[in-house]
């Protein structure tokens, strides 16, 4: 059986796989009436601390902590 060296610039088939880590995963989206639901604050608590989602008056939203 014959084997001929690949050169190292040369891409292989098993090069092109991506690892399903670093496969990008596709965001969740909820709209910010469902999160709101009817108000115009709501508070966020990430890691003992709490962050204000509010809905401006232009129906902007400001994110503070």
């Amino acid at each position: 059986m014959l084997m001929r060296a690949l050169p190292l610039n040369e891409v292989t088939p098993r090069d092109k796989v991506i690892p399903l880590r670093a496969q990008a995963v596709a965001a969740r989206r909820i709209a910010s009436k469902n999160l709101l639901e009817g108000s115009r604050e709501l508070v966020i608590e990430h890691q003992g601390n709490e962050y204000h989602l509010r809905l401006t008056r232009n129906d902007k939203l400001i994110l503070t902590k």
